[in-house]
């Protein structure tokens, strides 16, 4: 497993790559893709720059609606 890039010793992220059916290691440094087996297999393109964003904004606006109370976490049940 490739927690950390072997180039600029950063944290690497999982992502899925639906396409390939496999998950790669993303460097947001470097915005490179490692294999499992910590070999560099190709660069972070634009448009998965551009569809990651959108994704995300997505997201903040889903949540823009919800309550301050709706987003805490339960502390336990009693």
């Amino acid at each position: 497993m490739t927690l950390f890039c072997k180039q600029c010793n950063e944290r690497r992220y999982p992502i899925v790559q639906t396409e390939e059916k496999i998950t790669l290691w993303l460097c947001e440094k470097c915005e490179n893709f490692a294999d499992p087996e910590d070999v560099i297999v190709r660069e972070f393109t634009k448009s998965e720059k551009d569809d990651m964003n959108a994704k995300l904004e997505e997201f903040r606006k889903s949540t823009e609606s919800l309550s301050k109370e709706e987003m805490t976490r339960r502390k336990g049940v009693n």
